[in-house]
């Protein structure tokens, strides 16, 4: 399946809310139509019916995949991989999710959003620990330290994600960026609590578990 390359913000009206797909800065700006029409894309319904059980399921995963910027074939494997770890499975498959470089770069506020963390990692703009890495769902851990390369880090991207990110404060509590570098440091591994994104992650194990 190949990856959704349109309007980001029909993939949130689909969901229903705020995904994070688009620079919430510009997004307010433009009073998007996530806030102007409350409802799915396309032609609306002559009658709204009763969503089913099924239904719900996939819709949270529908959402999560969304957000995260990830294919149906890997979420799945993601998704085995957290079956398969000691823990509680719906929460290793959000850690998972959130230990991917993409989503690293921009909770360090690198990025604006995980689609644009995505496009500086796949043209090789990212060290991890000193070498560079171009594979978006590369896994961190704990210690591990992110670098943006030297060549990259006068881009007029970088320097206002940067201003951005100092305005609203945005950088997660799980890392520690050092703007004045442009480097960060993975402090520990993201728990639940650092999901912001209204997720209900048993849903999702309930529907791969049938």
């Amino acid at each position: 399946m190949a990856r959704y390359r349109g309007p980001v913000v029909k993939l949130m009206r689909r969901e229903g809310l705020n995904l994070f797909l688009k620079n919430s800065h510009t997004l307010h700006k433009e009073k998007s139509s996530l806030e102007k029409r409350k409802y799915p894309p396309g032609l609306p319904p002559k009658k709204k019916g009763k969503i089913t059980e099924y239904g719900a399921q996939l819709r949270e995963k529908q959402k999560v995949k969304r957000a995260y910027g990830v294919l149906e074939k890997q979420f799945r494997r993601y998704f085995e991989e957290a079956s398969h770890t000691p823990g509680i499975p719906g929460e290793n498959l959000l850690q998972f999710l959130e230990r991917r470089l993409d989503n690293v770069l921009y909770r360090m506020g690198y990025a604006v959003t995980r689609r644009q963390a995505r496009n500086f990692v796949a043209h090789r703009h990212v060290l991890v620990n000193g070498h560079r890495v171009d594979i978006c769902s590369y896994r961190v851990n704990v210690g591990d330290k992110i670098q943006i390369r030297d060549k990259f880090q006068k881009s007029t991207f970088i320097e206002e994600n940067i201003r951005l990110a100092q305005a609203i404060n945005r950088s997660a509590s799980w890392v520690s960026v050092d703007f004045a570098n442009f480097s960060g440091e993975i402090l520990s591994l993201p728990t639940r609590d650092h999901i912001d994104i209204p997720i209900k992650e048993q849903v999702i194990v309930e529907l791969y578990s049938k």
